[in-house]
């Protein structure tokens, strides 16, 4: 008989300034992640020449990320299992949503704040989201787009099938306090890509077909 690997999976961890710490896994793993680096440099281009290798700060780190699901497996036993799909996705992609919306009592609270004449209203605090994608890549990130195609209902038009694309942002030391929870957890996945750095080694020169770069 063949054993199968396990398959960890990508997904989303949720801490909050207060209360337990939430874990949402993908159901599915895509089968790609797109990311994008741009380097934050000291000025302009044919500015200060001496300025030219300088960094202001770690990288404007980007990624997206389309997610799937599915409970058509689950539908097959709901004689079983009816809890599992008596709202279809719903619960699913209201978590998602969660994650970038303020809740209905802090919008009345604010509410409550302006009509009692506050000059000052604090703006919502979203939760610290962390995306995890392997042991070597956990980062704190906020979403910046969250794209959500619902492709198949069941009968009460609950969905049952959708594809969720998440546009995240990774939050390093310039985002977050360097006390903050947020920037430790940053600051270590800068580390493990340090030590990852330096295990891809380096060539001779003459694999390049050139013997100096004098």
């Amino acid at each position: 008989m063949t054993v199968s690997p396990r398959v960890i999976r990508g997904g989303v961890v949720v801490i909050p300034a207060s209360g337990p710490m939430q874990t949402f896994p993908l159901q599915y793993n895509p089968d790609s992640i797109t990311r994008t680096l741009q380097p934050q440099g000291t000025g302009a281009t044919g500015q200060d020449r001496s300025e030219a290798l300088r960094l202001k700060g770690p990288v404007t780190e980007t990624f997206s990320v389309e997610a799937e699901f599915d409970l058509t497996d689950a539908m097959e036993n709901a004689a079983r299992a009816p809890a599992a799909v008596r709202d279809g996705l719903h619960p699913q992609l209201a978590f998602l949503t969660g994650l970038i919306n303020p809740t209905a009592a802090d919008l009345q609270n604010n509410d409550a704040l302006s009509r009692a004449g506050k000059l000052e209203i604090i703006p919502v605090q979203a939760p610290l989201t962390l995306f995890v994608w392997s042991s070597h890549r956990i980062v704190p990130v906020r979403i910046t787009q969250l794209t959500i195609a619902e492709e198949a209902f069941d009968t009460a038009l609950n969905p049952i099938r959708a594809k969720v694309t998440l546009a995240l942002r990774v939050l390093t030391v310039n985002d977050l306090p360097f006390d903050h929870p947020g920037s430790t957890i940053f600051l270590n996945y800068l580390r493990a890509t340090e030590r990852l750095a330096a295990g891809a080694g380096s060539a001779a020169l003459s694999q390049l077909g050139i013997t100096s770069v004098g």
